[in-house]
């Protein structure tokens, strides 16, 4: 059988409960349950003979309905002002203008202009003799969705509130579904502003990031040609930043870093670009400008740096900066990463010349020299590593008293494809550059203790000295490989001395003292060379765990000649005598100067009198152990 609409509405907002139970699965699927919470504001004619609409729908089920009869003395405007208190709290209005007649539409109009209401749907109630068609225009331009008229019946009036109720709430859900559209469409235009932003700005300080500096690289290449003027890149490196970020923490760190970025801004010209490009380093880029000029600019600058004070948990700190400095030149084909590499070069040479200093990019510079020969070099070094075409040479060390070979020193080589061999001071700076010199270390340290465990058993005790490099002693893993390195082969730790030499020693005095001390429990001995070049050699070297001091040829070449020379050799063994420690001079050439050492007490000598490197061991002149 079928059911008619209407008969299924009545069923569904009938009070009895019977009816209800029937309806059930009809009332789930239409959400009446929801449509009786809306909230219904009804202004119903003043003494109406007809049923009220408000009992109407309160019959139905309806339950947020506030009734109200309009007056016909005040033409509605206490009726909008009470509706402007009401604001948002109704979803339906059911508007009866019987007694009001065409000035009803026009209240109806004013409702429908409210703020809050502009999207509230309203019904008007009618009497059926107004009826016509352009009564019905009318009411509909008025804001109108619907019209009842006289006299109205539950059963045609539920279905056309509860179609007013959906298509409010239809209006609704499509308002806030435009709401969250534009919120989106907002924050995604944020979001697209701040990634454009940060395309070319550094997020931590505001300043412009690499790229930025790059691009305007590219615009100051191209305006130096065009005008022919000079412009510079300054490259800001700042010194030990490393102790702010562990002694106070990263976000410490940051605040330095902005501090800085602010102090920059300070001294530099308005159209200047200051620019972050990595942690601790900023760029400056100065057009229009000459060599003394961006001198005395980077000087400013460095003393502003070197002059400020950061504060943090009531401790002073204080760090200089290295800045490199490279010029655009008009007659130059150079492109931005040329020129923030030259710069990045002169401020690596004004780091290694003492920190805290300004230097200029020269094509004379060894790190220049360095840098240009390493696209050639670390592939042969590479290849030299991975397929054991790295050499060692040994250069005799004699016992002076004896006369005899005591030992040799390792010295490294490596051998071309063609079979040349080349010197260390080729490729030895690049690996160290470039991060290939522990491989290296670790290559000598493994084959030198290969040779002594070969040598035969009549020379168990011959001493090989190894070189190795200023990193190695820094290295955590220097002291395993040595360990197992002995343990495999059996050889006497006793039998390696490493050399090391005095700069290497106090660069990290703390750390590599007591890596030797570690290295010396094993049995290893250890021999301080070049010692007399530094200028903090007697005043490291009482508290340094060596064996043997090497003094540097600078002072043996001219010992025959030279006063000063003399003096100063003389001074050096008797320190050495007095720390009970034994004295090697190297770079003897020839037997006047061997006498003079001997003379003056000197231990062991080496260098081409005594015999040049080879690469074999002189088994031959040794004395059996």
């Amino acid at each position: 059988m079928t059911t008619s609409p209407d008969s299924r509405l009545q069923r569904a907002f009938s009070t009895d409960p019977e009816s209800h139970k029937e309806t059930d699965g009809q009332v789930d699927r239409l959400n009446l349950e929801t449509i009786r919470q809306k909230g219904i504001y009804v202004i119903e004619s003043p003494g109406d003979e007809h049923a009220s609409v408000a009992g109407m729908l309160a019959k139905s089920g309806f339950e947020k309905i506030l009734a109200t009869t309009m007056r016909t003395d005040c033409g509605g405007a206490s009726l909008i002002k009470a509706l402007q208190k009401e604001s948002c709290n109704f979803d339906l209005v059911l508007l009866d203008i019987t007694h009001v007649g065409a000035n009803g539409l026009e209240l109806c109009s004013r409702i429908h202009n409210l703020k809050y209401f502009q999207d509230t749907p309203v019904i008007i109630i009618a009497s059926k003799n107004i009826w016509h068609e352009d009564f019905i225009y009318s009411a509909f331009l008025a804001g109108a969705i619907d019209i009842v008229f006289k006299p109205v019946q539950r059963l045609e009036l539920i279905p056309r509130v509860i179609s007013s109720l959906l298509l409010k709430s239809e209006r609704d859900l499509r308002k806030d579904h435009k709401t969250e559209l534009e919120n989106e469409l907002a924050e995604r235009k944020v979001i697209e502003a701040r990634l454009q932003y940060l395309v070319s700005h550094d997020e931590l300080t505001g300043l412009c990031n690499r790229r930025r500096l790059e691009q305007a690289l590219e615009t100051a290449v191209f305006h130096a040609r065009r005008k022919q003027y000079t412009s510079a890149l300054l490259y800001i490196d700042l010194d030990q930043f490393k102790i702010i970020n562990d002694a106070e923490g990263h976000t410490t760190g940051d605040r330095f870093l902005m501090s800085i970025a602010n102090e920059l801004r300070r001294e530099i010209r308005k159209d200047d670009i200051l620019a972050r490009i990595s942690s601790d380093e900023y760029a400056i880029l100065i057009e229009n400008t000459t060599d003394d000029e961006s001198l005395r600019m980077a000087e400013k600058l460095r003393r502003a740096i070197d002059e400020y004070r950061f504060s943090s948990n009531d401790k002073d700190y204080h760090i200089g900066a290295s800045i490199g400095i490279a010029m655009l030149q008009p007659d130059e084909e150079l492109t931005a990463s040329e020129i923030l590499a030259r710069s990045a070069q002169a401020c690596f040479e004004a780091k290694t010349h003492g920190r805290n200093m300004v230097h200029m990019f020269s094509h004379d510079d060894l790190e220049t020299h360095i840098i240009r020969n390493a696209a050639n070099w670390v592939p042969k070094i590479r290849d030299a590593i991975e397929n054991d075409r790295l050499c060692m040479y040994y250069q005799p060390v004699v016992d002076v008293n004896s006369g005899g070979i005591c030992g040799h020193e390792a010295l490294i080589r490596m051998r071309d494809h063609d079979g040349q061999i080349i010197t260390p001071e080729k490729f030895i700076p690049i690996a160290e550059r470039m991060g290939l010199i522990r491989d290296i270390d670790f290559w000598v340290i493994n084959h030198v203790i290969d040779v002594l465990s070969q040598l035969p058993e009549a020379y168990a005790r011959q001493k090989i000295n190894i070189n190795l490099s200023m990193f190695a002693f820094q290295d955590p893993a220097l002291l395993p490989l040595v360990c197992n390195k002995l343990a495999a082969t059996g050889v006497d730790a006793s039998r390696i001395t490493f050399e090391i030499t005095e700069t290497a020693a106090v660069s990290n005095y703390a750390h590599t003292r007591r890596m030797i001390k570690q290295l010396r429990k094993l049995g290893c001995c250890f021999a301080l060379d070049d010692f007399g070049t530094g200028f903090s050699s007697f005043n490291y070297i009482k508290q340094f765990p060596v064996d043997y001091l090497k003094i540097d040829g600078c002072f043996i070449r001219n010992l025959i000649h030279d006063k000063v020379d003399q003096r100063l050799v003389k001074s050096m063994i008797d320190v050495a005598k007095t720390l009970n420690k034994k004295i090697v001079a190297e770079f003897v050439e020839n037997e006047e100067i061997l006498d003079l050492l001997k003379k003056y007490g000197i231990d062991m000598a080496q260098g081409y009198h005594i015999g040049r490197p080879g690469a074999e061991l002189l088994l031959n002149r040794l004395t059996p152990s």
